[in-house]
């Protein structure tokens, strides 16, 4: 119970890394928000944390918007009083090359991943600095590290922007006791991976199996990510064992990119 009585808000949390995330919080002991634009999975995910004796609430949040935001942060702070942990996870994506891109996936993609990111960074980084400090995880993507695989180019821009921001928020937030620190997963198995493999799969003419296959063969280590693997190092980054680590964008992909 490393994170005991801890409040972390997720973003996201309905299902894939969010959902990981906020289980794996509360198994270390953390109250959650369970944050997500889907209201009956968020509330279901909440379930499954009070069922282990931890506290949770769901929220009904689309975080592109920042009226749901400032929302979402103020029933956090009326439910627990505080934030000590932020999982800026929620995202989009969708499969497509860089000459289908329209200007609609563009801003649907960067509203959520990029925009959606900072305002929420902004707005629950208020409620630490009154606090004493906090940590905040973005969840990026080697996408945003130019990993040839990703879904596409909108996609990489917004991950290369959601690293770019945790650098510069971690040197500007530093003073307030607010360590920020980025997660890039590579390929994790989730809807949103699923859906982009079976396009893969279709426009491959294979099968969805040979597919995966092929997905893991790619991999280093020959395995993609379980949302658990990348949860793992949330909750790290969220302990006083990585005090001393800000700014830093890490990568959970089995050793597709090394740096």
């Amino acid at each position: 119970m490393i994170l005991a009585n801890k409040v972390a808000l997720v973003t996201g949390a309905a299902q894939g890394i969010g959902r990981g995330c906020a289980l794996a919080l509360a198994e270390a002991g953390a109250h959650v928000i369970v944050a997500d634009i889907d209201r009956a999975k968020a509330e279901a995910v909440a379930e499954t944390i009070m069922g282990g004796q931890r506290r949770a609430l769901a929220v009904q949040a689309d975080v592109g918007d920042l009226d749901q935001i400032d929302r979402m942060v103020r029933q956090a702070i009326e439910a627990f009083g505080r934030i000590d942990i932020l999982v800026n996870n929620a995202g989009v994506t969708r499969r497509a090359d860089i000459m289908e891109l329209t200007e609609a996936d563009w801003d649907r993609i960067h509203r959520v991943n990029a925009k959606g990111v900072f305002f929420c960074l902004q707005r629950v980084a208020r409620e630490m600095i009154t606090s004493g400090g906090g940590r905040i995880i973005n969840i990026a993507s080697i996408a945003g590290k130019g990993y040839a695989g990703t879904s596409n180019a909108a996609y990489a821009a917004s991950k290369g922007a959601v690293i770019s921001l945790t650098k510069t928020a971690a040197q500007q937030l530093a003073r307030h006791g607010i360590n920020i620190n980025a997660v890039c997963p590579g390929v994790t198995r989730s809807a949103l991976s699923d859906a982009n493999l079976a396009t893969r799969a279709q426009q491959e003419g294979v099968s969805l199996e040979e597919m995966a296959r092929r997905r893991a063969e790619a991999i280093p280590l020959k395995r993609a990510n379980d949302p658990e693997d990348i949860a793992a190092l949330v909750v790290f980054l969220a302990t006083p064992g990585a005090r001393n680590i800000t700014g830093q964008s890490m990568n959970v992909d089995g050793g597709i990119i090394m740096d």
